[in-house]
């Protein structure tokens, strides 16, 4: 029997864990009870037109990612939701934007989403659009991680909700989305971000964005607004402007990696809420001393690298209401 388990030689291996936030432009949530087979989309509850749409997209190579999602395993097994949630296409952005259905029965699934990716008129629920979805992953047919740390975590932040008295915020248990070995691991929605190796504490500074904003150095996995090879910018940008930082918008302007990784330099610009803009400029160089060979998952047959980063040459250029521009600090490197 194998008693390897990825996340606690994460933790044994004290990785850092910014720059797995995996990047999409859509993702779509289907309810789905339990029993999730190891590929979940092999479930006995899902309809084959279900399946032959998600061959398509495959084939199309569109830039979304499926989801299972379930709150009660015993429940809803025709009555199903299905959200989406789509990145916003205007110049700065910070979120995604949601469409929720429910279905009577889950052959209808497909043909919403179907009418959703040809663009057409939906009759989608906006009853509450401000709600917050929390997605943990509990798929330990997929890996035995999501189980041994998923399912307390997510019963354990369901009471925190719940004790916090938090009315627009839904939690959702959910399907693999990769980083098996940062269990507990959450994408939350609408702002897109991933967290992992999650605890009590962490969870509630994170649904209350207040405390010690340190923390998320902890925890955060990324933007999935963001390429991978930059998010270990943006968690920098957070800890110079605290929590105020999630009502920015962002623009990523310029995005250059060299051919082996080693060397990534990118311009962000950054639009407050208030109306001020900044343009962030830097180079994000290879982190040898971060870099990690490690087991991907409970599963994995070898070691892989995985690549971590560390900010130089970080700038900011001031751009006011006017044109003008003032480069404003400059740093050789930024711990």
């Amino acid at each position: 029997m194998n008693k390897f388990f990825c996340s606690s030689a994460c933790r044994e291996a004290d990785e850092d864990i910014i720059g797995s936030g995996t990047n999409y432009s859509v993702y779509v949530l289907i309810e789905c009870p339990y029993p999730w087979k190891h590929n979940a989309f092999e479930s006995r509850f899902l309809p084959k037109n279900l399946e032959m749409l998600m061959a398509k997209v495959k084939r199309d190579k569109l830039s979304l990612r499926f989801l299972l999602i379930t709150q009660n395993q015993n429940y809803r097994q025709n009555n199903r939701k299905i959200l989406i949630y789509e990145k916003n296409k205007s110049s700065f952005i910070n979120s995604y934007k949601k469409y929720e259905f429910d279905v009577d029965h889950p052959e209808k699934i497909a043909p919403i989403i179907q009418k959703y990716l040809a663009g057409d008129n939906l009759d989608t629920n906006t009853q509450n659009p401000q709600i917050r979805d929390l997605l943990v992953c509990t798929h330990g047919s997929h890996d035995k991680c999501c189980a041994k740390y998923g399912n307390p975590f997510y019963a354990e932040a369901k009471k925190t909700i719940s004790e916090l008295g938090l009315k627009n915020t839904r939690i959702w248990k959910t399907s693999h989305f990769g980083g098996h070995r940062f269990a507990p691991t959450m994408i939350s929605f609408p702002d897109g971000r991933y967290y992992g190796l999650l605890n009590r504490e962490s969870f509630q500074t994170i649904l209350l964005q207040a405390g010690n904003i340190k923390l998320l150095s902890q925890v955060y996995r990324g933007w999935s607004i963001l390429p991978t090879s930059i998010q270990v910018l943006e968690r920098e940008l957070i800890f110079r402007h605290g929590w105020e930082w999630f009502e920015y918008k962002i623009n990523l302007l310029h995005l250059d990696i060299n051919f082996d990784k080693t060397l990534v330099q990118t311009q962000l610009a950054v639009l407050k809420p208030d109306g001020y803009q900044y343009i962030c400029q830097a180079k994000l160089v290879k982190d040898e001393s971060k870099t990690i060979y490690i087991k991907g998952s409970c599963d994995a047959s070898h070691e892989s690298e995985f690549i971590k980063y560390a900010v130089s040459n970080l700038s900011f250029i001031i751009e006011k209401k006017t044109s003008e521009k003032v480069l404003i600090s400059s740093h050789t490197k930024v711990s």
